[in-house]
C-alpha cells in the first residue's frame, strides 16, 4: 500500500472521529441517563432494589417512591441537558452529584456491591460502569470555551 494513501486515510478517520466524538458522547449520556430515569419513573428499574437498601440507610425520612420518582427525573433531567449546546457545565455540576451519590452503595452496601476483594457482584458492575460515563464528560468538558476575561 502506498504510505501517502494510508496517511491520508488515516488523517481523514481521526478528523470525522474527532468532528463526531463531542456529539456522539452527548447522544450516549442522554440515551443512558434519560433510559435509566424514565425506568425508576415508570417503577421498572432493575436499581430499585439497591437504590431502595441505600436510601433506608441514608435517608430513611423520605419514602422510596417520592425518592424513585425524584431521581428518575434527575437522571432524565441531566440526559437532556447535556444535549443542549452550552448547557455542559450544568450538566457537568448535575452529573458529579448524581456520581457521588451513586457511588455510595461501593462504601455503605459492601455485601450488595462485592462479592470478594475487587470482585464486583453485577450491581457494582453497575455502579463501575460510571467511569465510563466519567470520561465521556471529560471529553465533552475538554471541548468547552473557556470563560471570557471581563
Amino acid at each position: 500500500m502506498n504510505n501517502a494513501f494510508v496517511r491520508r486515510f488515516d488523517r481523514n478517520i481521526i478528523h470525522c472521529l474527532k468532528k463526531i466524538s463531542v456529539p456522539t458522547a452527548r447522544i450516549v449520556i442522554f440515551i443512558v441517563f434519560f433510559w435509566f430515569g424514565i425506568l425508576k419513573v415508570l417503577g421498572t428499574s432493575p436499581a430499585d432494589p439497591l437504590v431502595s437498601k441505600l436510601l433506608s440507610k441514608t435517608l430513611p425520612f423520605i419514602t422510596f417512591q417520592q425518592f424513585i420518582i425524584f431521581f428518575g427525573i434527575f437522571e432524565m433531567a441531566i440526559g437532556i441537558i447535556f444535549l443542549i449546546p452550552k448547557w455542559e457545565r450544568i450538566a457537568i455540576v448535575l452529573l458529579f452529584l448524581h456520581i457521588v451519590t451513586t457511588i455510595i452503595p461501593l462504601i455503605l452496601l459492601p455485601t450488595t456491591t462485592w462479592q470478594s476483594a475487587f470482585v464486583p457482584t453485577l450491581e457494582g458492575q453497575y455502579i463501575i460502569k460510571n467511569l465510563a460515563i466519567i470520561a465521556l464528560a471529560i471529553g465533552i468538558a475538554s471541548h468547552i470555551k473557556p470563560f471570557n476575561k471581563s
